[in-house]
């Protein structure tokens, strides 16, 4: 390059533009033209300068302590440090080939000393450089001031699970990551979605900016904290640069502020506030990235977000909890430097089957507390594993856990295999046998005194106790499985079918509901308690409908829908002190071969099965409707998720219970049958004379006492409709309320059996010989006083209607005065029956 170009050049196209023409004319013959390879040092920070440089071509790095940057074509480089008389500040490299003119350190000290104007011009440009420097310090310090009580440092922890959530929400967080785009994070509380908000800045390529989170609950009305105020204090929209900016339970947003949040969606500006007054100036350009979280759906706000990430609640992550578990462990012991222990398994199902409604928050702090109260030991037990329980836990005492005999018992062959293959079976083929063939009257056949005044009181004295528990030793189904057997081994090609389910549940009850009508008009016409072959037939015809349903369909399909003892035993069964149930969140989290309700081999401590004959999982019932206790989940479930529960009797009529019409005919059957037994008493209290022995006149009677007694709880629901209709209040449906009768049912069928539960059962051992011609005059007796017979016959009738009061107060959830027709139906139904059995 010529002298001439040169110093035009330098004119032009350099910092050294503000030296004059003269300067110029005395630099250029001193400058020396280097070429620098690529990836070649310069010049090192902290060393001497040797020479000033202009860069003319190519490309120049300058890495200093906080940033690094690419210099310009005519930059001069080391010219600062030597005015100042400083050493380098930064090191420079070459990114590509680069060419720049040198000239000597001393050489261009002694042309400041020769051209003073050198100094002062350079003078002046550092000077003005250190007043925007001073005016960009103080605008940084203002700025850290505005942003140090909202800053967020860092994210506290990365998602922590393997279920398909967890994978879903990393992606979910992974891809509002990639761009600068506005986020909404919704979920309960308790999730730390503030966190995600954190994972979703520091993963994106604006991780160096700040972010920021504000409590919406507590910012002013005027919104001054966000927007900033005109002439005054920057908001944080302004402060937080192209950082993020989080909006916390954006639900507690003051009125005032939606309408400009909204328009900050919408149009990425805002407006500061003018000082006093809520006049806005002009529009300024939001760079942030927003980020909303709520625990409440705001529709304005969720229509103009561009990424929506749902956050599902912990009860649905079960699988998550164990990892979430040790992470929390981990973490608490490493901060109080102790020794980390391990949770039992006891401990994880019990964490595993609690809702955990403040979610993570309160798994962390359970934790926490759980580790204080350890006290040295090495393991995290059941017993300081406390959560609170949830509405469905509540008030429950597993029997199994706390008796692991009983559990052993449970999961043996004995229960109920042995029992029902080794007794029940030989057992029911001799008492059937025995009604046929042996004497035909109840004081003289045994047969017939076990049926009728043994099996009727035990089996309605056990319904409080053990809910369904006849079904499990039932000898209509021990016969309809070995049928079942027996089909499959002749016919090993004939496949059994499938449930007709929809057709069954629409139907099966009002079959069983038909069924027992006819049974107890067969009962009552027929004098079956008193004719030993009618009652043989009774059981077999009952037997031989669970036969036929074997050989065609597939487990236990006459006992769930069709079997009129079994409908029966399923209504009386909501009435039970106890449970079968199974942990829904260790079934949710652990199992995923449902071995308890399809059936399989063995599989840890499970036992192989054929799942169960019901088709019931234990985790899904609401009700003890359709559990027979035959503990097949028990034995199946390889978690030990399945308990055996004590709780408060009836709970799930005002609970998780699912009225069926079907199921308040049979509860109301059932109330008129005790009145049908009671015939005789009812034409005599009524002086009606009609002559019972007569066929037609009887059975004319009959059906009118099956379906007549039921119009007074009718009646008295009509009462409670009328009055809430003129009140203008809600009532409960017929079918809700009917449940509350069943307590009644219950005892008054009882206080019918006990007269000869109490004055009958006793006889078995002289009814015993007299049955096979033995004389058993000789043979001990058990008999109650009739006076104590009468005596509890009334208790229970007490008791029947103080529980039906209390329970129909429990599932109407409605004042005992609104109520009080039904309760005097009951009274009334009670003292009617009190007055025909006394």
């Amino acid at each position: 390059m010529e002298m001439t170009e040169l110093v035009t050049w330098l004119k032009e196209r350099t910092a050294m533009n503000i030296l004059p023409d003269e300067v110029l004319r005395a630099i250029a013959p001193n400058l020396t033209s280097i070429s620098w390879a690529k990836d070649k040092t310069i010049i090192e920070a902290s060393q001497p300068i040797k020479n000033v440089y202009i860069l003319e071509s190519g490309q120049v790095e300058i890495k200093g302590t906080k940033q690094t940057s690419c210099l310009l074509a005519g930059s001069l480089i080391n010219l600062r440090e030597l005015i100042l008389e400083q050493s380098a500040q930064n090191t420079i490299t070459t990114i590509t080939e680069a060419k720049l003119w040198a000239i000597p350190a001393e050489k261009f000290t002694q042309l400041i000393k020769q051209y003073p104007e050198i100094s002062q011009a350079f003078s002046q440009q550092l000077a003005q450089e250190i007043a925007n420097l001073s005016s960009q310090l103080d605008f940084e310090q203002e700025r850290r001031e505005t942003l140090r009580p909202y800053l967020v440092n860092k994210a506290k922890r990365g998602i922590i699970g393997k279920s398909r959530y967890a994978v879903r929400l990393r992606q979910n967080v992974k891809t509002a990551s990639k761009d600068h785009e506005s986020v909404l994070i919704f979920g309960e509380q308790g999730l730390e979605k503030d966190n995600l908000a954190a994972l979703i800045h520091y993963g994106s390529g604006d991780r160096r900016e700040p972010v920021v989170k504000v409590d919406c609950a507590k910012l002013q009305a005027s919104g001054a904290e966000i927007f900033g105020r005109a002439g005054g204090k920057p908001g944080l929209i302004e402060a937080v640069g192209e950082g993020t900016l989080i909006f916390n339970n954006i639900q507690d947003l003051p009125s005032e502020l939606l309408p400009r949040i909204v328009q900050l969606l919408e149009s990425n500006t805002y407006t500061p506030v003018n000082r006093g007054q809520s006049i806005f100036n002009s529009e300024k350009e939001c760079k942030a990235r927003l980020i909303f979280i709520a625990e409440k759906v705001i529709p304005e706000i969720k229509k103009l977000i561009t990424h929506d990430i749902k956050v599902p609640p912990l009860r649905v992550r079960k699988s998550d909890i164990e990892d979430q578990v040790n992470y929390y462990i981990s973490l608490i012991c490493r901060n109080k430097k102790i020794n980390k222990p391990q949770i039992t398994a006891e401990a994880l199902r019990r964490l595993q089957s609690y809702d955990f409604p403040n979610n993570l928050r309160e798994l962390q702090n359970l934790i926490e507390r759980a580790i204080v109260q350890m006290a040295g030991t090495n393991e995290l037990t059941e017993e300081i594993i406390w959560p609170s329980q949830s509405k469905k836990q509540q008030f429950r005492f597993n029997l199994l856990t706390a008796y692991p005999r009983f559990r052993h018992f449970l999961r043996s062959p004995w229960w109920p295999d042995r029992i029902n293959y080794g007794f029940t079976l030989t057992v029911f083929a001799l008492v059937v046998i025995i009604l046929f063939v042996g004497p035909q009257t109840r004081d003289q056949n045994f047969a017939l005194n076990l049926f009728w005044a043994w099996w009727w009181p035990l089996i309605l004295v056990a319904f409080p106790f053990v809910g369904r528990l006849w079904c499990s030793v039932c000898p209509f189904m021990i016969y309809g499985e070995v049928t079942q057997k027996l089909t499959q081994t002749l016919f090993p090609n004939y496949q059994l079918k499938k449930w007709p389910r929809k057709t069954a549940e629409k139907w099966g009850g009002w079959f069983l509901f038909t069924g027992f009508a006819l049974i107890l008009l067969w009962e009552e016409l027929w004098d079956l308690p008193n004719t030993a072959y009618l009652s043989s037939c009774l059981l077999l015809l009952i037997t031989a409908g669970a036969m036929i349903c074997s050989a065609i369909f597939e487990r236990r399909f006459w006992c769930r829908y069709l079997c009129p003892i079994g409908g029966m035993n399923g209504m009386f069964a909501k009435l039970a002190m106890t449970e079968l149930r199974a942990q829904q969140g260790t079934c949710s989290a652990e199992c995923n071969t449902y071995q308890c309700y399809k059936g399989g081999p063995e599989k840890g401590e499970g036992q192989e099965t054929n799942g169960c004959p019901l088709y019931s999982h234990p985790a899904q019932m609401q009700d003890n409707r359709d559990c027979v206790l035959c503990m097949t989940c028990l034995k199946a479930c390889p978690h030990r998720s399945v308990t055996f529960n004590l709780r408060p009797p009836a709970v799930e009529l005002w609970t998780t219970h699912q009225p069926r019409s079907y199921e308040v005919a049979l509860l109301f059957l059932l109330l008129n049958a005790v009145f049908l037994h009671l015939t005789p008493q009812i034409n005599d209290y009524f002086h009606l004379g009609l002559d019972l022995d007569n066929f037609w006149i009887h059975g004319l009677s009959a059906i009118a006492l099956i379906t007549i007694p039921a119009i007074i709880p009718l009646t008295a629901h009509g009462v409670i409709r009328l009055v809430c209709k003129l009140n203008h209040t809600q009532s409960r449906s017929f079918i809700e309320l009917a449940y509350g009768y069943l307590p009644l049912v219950l005892t008054a069928s009882l206080a019918y059996y006990l007269q000869m539960g109490l004055g009958e059962a006793g006889r078995v051992l002289p009814l015993f010989a007299t049955t096979f011609g033995l004389d058993g005059s000789g043979l001990p007796i058990w008999v109650a006083h009739p006076a104590v017979i009468a005596f509890l016959q009334g208790l229970t009738i007490i008791f029947g209607v103080l529980l039906t009061v209390i329970l129909s107060q429990k599932i109407a959830r409605q004042s005992f005065k609104l109520l009080l027709p039904q309760h005097l139906s009951t009274l009334s139904l009670a003292i009617f029956f009190w007055q025909l059995i006394f």
